[in-house]
């Protein structure tokens, strides 16, 4: 068993995650992007506490967020990621890291960059570590986009967080 294996075998079993989709034009109803996150996560043993719409105000993002982690170890917002103006979702969280993790955001465009091409650099997906041993996920909203950083790379790295932040 390699030292990732080991970490995987190791760390809890359930992740509790929160789903944030951050818009201004969809709804619970019509967005895909976030029943999409819900159902990765939940094949692969992981627990989605809430689901909701977050309109796109840096302050109801950061409130959002915030209060997420009161129940959950992650906070996953999805949307708000890109660069026009109304893309604030990553600043508005950002004064809640304690520590980024930056490799998430290169490997999530690099992985993204097989699928879309040099559209890639557009995306400012994040991840950032709290205070409190909390994760903040900040992801694209587009369905693709998701389902990528979802099922490629958070489902395999959650858990394995969460045991390093509780060391």
């Amino acid at each position: 068993m390699g030292a990732r294996d080991h970490h995987q075998a190791s760390a809890d079993t359930a992740v509790r995650c929160a789903l944030l989709v951050v818009t201004d034009t969809k709804t619970l109803e019509t967005d895909t992007s976030g029943p999409r996150a819900f159902e990765i996560l939940q094949k692969f043993g992981h627990e989605v506490v809430l689901h909701q719409i977050v309109p796109n105000v840096p302050r109801r993002i950061a409130d959002a967020v915030e209060k997420a982690l009161k129940e959950a170890d992650v906070a996953i917002t999805i949307g708000g990621t890109g660069v026009s103006r109304k893309d604030g979702t990553v600043e508005a969280v950002r004064r809640l890291f304690a520590r980024e993790l930056p490799g998430f955001g290169e490997l999530f465009r690099s992985l993204s960059a097989k699928e879309i091409g040099t559209a890639a650099i557009l995306s400012r997906a994040a991840l950032g570590v709290t205070k409190k041993g909390r994760i903040i996920v900040c992801l694209p909203g587009s369905e693709a986009a998701v389902r990528l950083a979802v099922e490629d790379i958070l489902v395999n790295e959650l858990r394995h967080i969460l045991r390093e932040l509780r060391k």
